[in-house]
């Protein structure tokens, strides 16, 4: 009997298309039966397995072991380890306003809604619990990874073969949607987006990928301190080199690559945090415009690219990208909620794109160049911190979230903020008097207004950090503001004069 009712409820899908409208828009005949609704990527823009995954090894990294163990269990039992060791807020998670709008109208209107996933039980019933809408929820446990035919299987047993409804969103949901009276389709990939359009189901769609959005994951503002790489062959006077520069660019593509397949690892690792910021919970990934596999996948190719350039280049440039690379993780695992290691750690950072720059082009480089990079990107660090702090609503003696700093601390962030940006000019009015400078220069006096000009970029950004004005990454800041690129157009100009007379 259950196959002539199957193919009547293919015929009343197919009769109850909207005439003359979208032909992906199914109109449902009532709320007699059930809707069981599917969690990661259609409740939710979001993958649950693979945040609980990088929540744990954030914890800490050498849980990697215990997960390849936990893997030869099988998925159930995987999952299950996992939710039992991270904490779970599922009032922060993306969730798909119009379907949930959808799903709350069903609910008023006296339909059961039903909450069925693969997703650990514990993560299932926080999610359920904080929406309240759901009359049960099934979901995956220790034994039971309630995915593809198991899931079907289950509903079947409960409502019996065409007694639900059902909104999935990929290729281990047909089994369910074949069971299923009527399919929901939210969102789908490739294979359940032919399935919506072969049958006419109703389907809440999502936007492509937009060339924003992919700008925005690899962070390309960013790419802006990459040019420090260009330093040392400006410095030595190079810039006419072909070579020079040649090499040069391929070391600031090499950073630019690295640089980004590690943004998209710190932004996949900081996901709970940055859904708790007004400004970073709208990143591609923590607002689920992006998938965890997608990121991982992009940031893979990234570092095959950097990789493939670092052949091009003189040997210990690639060992420069590996020492960035390692560092650059190391930071996003742990250093950055280390008090002051954090921002020592950048400013060390910076300073490794000029050393990059050095071996890439194969110049020589100064001491003092290193020691004015280190004050200078500790001071724009400071800054950055000192914003953190300003803007925290965490009581006094608690820490800021993923940092080592807490309110109280400001005042002496600010002190040693500033304390850097005046020895970082003094070390450059150091480096004019050395024998390098007067090597390149026959009147080293001429570049000297370079002091000042460094001492009122980094006072003015303090200044505006003091009056709460300051609201981005401060080395961003100096790239786009038009006074600060006015001063650093006039240092350029010194220089260029400097090295002519």
């Amino acid at each position: 009997m259950t196959t002539p009712q199957r193919s009547i409820g293919r015929a009343d899908r197919s009769a109850q298309l909207c005439q003359g409208g979208d032909m992906n828009i199914w109109v449902q005949n009532g709320t007699d039966l059930p809707l069981a609704v599917d969690l990661d990527s259609t409740l939710i823009s979001a993958d649950l397995f693979w945040e609980g995954l990088f929540q744990l090894l954030r914890k800490n990294p050498l849980f990697i072991f215990l997960v390849m163990i936990w893997l030869c269990g099988g998925k159930a039992r995987l999952k299950a380890e996992i939710a039992r060791r991270i904490d779970f807020d599922a009032s922060i998670l993306p969730y798909r306003e119009e379907f949930l709008d959808y799903l709350m109208t069903q609910k008023a209107m006296g339909r059961d809604l039903i909450l069925v996933t693969a997703t650990a039980e514990p993560f299932a019933q926080a999610v359920a619990q904080h929406l309240g809408i759901f009359s049960a929820t099934h979901s995956s446990n220790d034994t039971l990874h309630l995915a593809a035919r198991k899931k079907a299987q289950v509903l079947t047993d409960l409502y019996g073969r065409a007694g639900f409804d059902y909104a999935g969103n990929d290729r281990a949901d047909i089994p369910v949607f074949e069971a299923a009276r009527a399919a929901i389709v939210v969102t789908p990939d490739f294979t359940a987006k032919g399935y919506q359009k072969y049958y006419g189901s109703q389907s809440f769609g999502s936007r492509p990928i937009s060339v924003d959005t992919v700008l925005k994951m690899l962070s390309v503002h960013k790419w802006l301190k990459n040019l420090l790489v260009f330093a040392p062959a400006i410095l030595a006077h190079q810039v006419l080199d072909a070579r020079a520069m040649l090499e040069s660019l391929l070391g600031f593509f090499a950073f630019c690559a690295s640089a980004s397949a590690i943004y998209i690892i710190k932004e996949i690792i900081d996901l709970p945090l940055d859904r708790q910021n007004d400004t970073r919970r709208n990143r591609p990934f923590a607002n689920g415009t992006l998938s965890i596999p997608f990121g991982l996948t992009a940031s893979g190719g990234l570092m095959v690219l950097a990789i493939t350039v670092c052949f091009a280049l003189p040997p210990p440039f690639a060992l420069v990208i590996g020492i960035y690379v390692v560092t650059t993780t190391a930071y996003s695992l742990a250093i950055k909620r280390m008090l002051l290691v954090d921002v020592l750690c950048l400013a060390g950072l910076y300073t490794l794109r000029i050393i990059g720059g050095k071996y890439a082009a194969d110049l020589p480089l100064s001491f003092w160049l290193l020691a004015f990079s280190m004050f200078f990107f500790l001071s724009l660090g400071l800054v950055t911190r000192y914003v953190e702090l300003q803007t925290s609503k965490v009581s006094k003696r608690d820490r800021i979230a993923g940092r080592g700093y807490r309110p109280e601390d400001l005042s002496i962030v600010g002190q040693a903020g500033i304390a850097s940006a005046f020895t970082a000019a003094l070390v450059l009015s150091l480096y004019f008097q050395s024998h390098e400078v007067i090597g390149y220069y026959s009147s080293p006096w001429l570049i000297w207004p370079l002091v000042p000009i460094v001492l009122y970029i980094t006072v003015r950004i303090w200044v505006l950090a003091y009056r709460r004005e300051m609201h981005e990454d401060p080395v961003v800041f100096i790239a786009t503001d038009w006074r600060s690129l006015l001063f650093v157009g006039m240092g350029g100009a010194f220089l260029l004069i400097g090295s002519l007379f």
